[in-house]
């Protein structure tokens, strides 16, 4: 799969994640199930995106992070709604020594299967911040309009014009214009916030295809599931960041 056919699958996951936070009259639930969702994908492809030697135990680690930090942040009562989650994260460490430590055959590329392994536990917690953000006062409206300018600009990305870091910004602007124009026509949120929301999904969407684009056509399945995730689950949690910013401010 090349990275424009890449760029769309992000975009819809995207999309997904808007229509999930939309659905804000059956709560946090259908937020929450997208956000699992986003980390079995991620879970699923991690090893085989990084070619890290021990699959099973990376898989089950990077699996266990990430829903065990949606289901802290959707269970938490009161504020703040993340503070569990380093917790998570620590213990996600811990398990990731120890799956190396199971590991038979002599541990070859210890190093880079144990740094492969935690840098995908935190990509997985990062999804806990779609849920955070939906549940802080910013509320669905910021995931809403910040998911619209992730997909408008992963769409972008897919096209010719998205090429070098110049065509990048084409996109981030476009993202930003998305999230703003989105913003107007719902009652919570205003323009500022979400062009601000937009241009850091944007950016996100930005920086990952320039680093896979050292990677321009996947063979492997699995490994395509954690491209096309990744961008959508690090933007998580820089929403709920900007969602934090947005209230302080206000």
């Amino acid at each position: 799969m090349t990275v424009t056919t890449r760029a769309v699958w992000t975009a819809v996951l995207a999309a997904v994640v808007a229509a999930a936070a939309s659905l804000d009259a059956f709560g946090i639930l259908p937020l929450t199930g997208v956000s699992a969702a986003l980390v079995v994908l991620l879970a699923i492809g991690w090893a085989p995106l990084l070619r890290l030697p021990a699959a099973g135990g990376t898989t089950v680690v990077v699996a266990a992070a990430g829903l065990g930090a949606v289901a802290v942040a959707a269970a938490t009562r009161g504020e703040p709604v993340l503070r569990d989650v380093p917790l998570v994260l620590a213990m996600a460490l811990v398990l990731a020594f120890v799956a190396e430590m199971l590991r038979r055959g002599g541990r070859p590329r210890l190093v880079e299967s144990v740094s492969g392994t935690v840098t995908g536990a935190v990509v997985a917690v990062c999804c806990s911040g779609w849920v955070a953000a939906g549940r802080s006062e910013a509320g669905a409206a910021l995931v809403v309009v910040s998911a619209v300018g992730l997909a408008v600009a992963s769409a972008v990305s897919a096209t010719p014009v998205a090429r070098g870091w110049a065509g990048s910004l084409v996109g981030v602007a476009l993202g930003g214009v998305a999230a703003g124009g989105t913003a107007t026509v719902l009652p919570t949120t205003d323009p500022v916030s979400g062009v601000v929301a937009g241009v850091v999904t944007g950016l996100v969407v930005a920086v990952l295809r320039l680093l896979f684009e050292r990677q321009p056509a996947l063979t492997s399945r699995r490994a395509v599931l954690a491209a096309v995730t990744t961008p959508v689950a690090v933007s998580g949690i820089l929403v709920f960041v900007v969602g934090r910013l947005v209230v302080a401010v206000a």
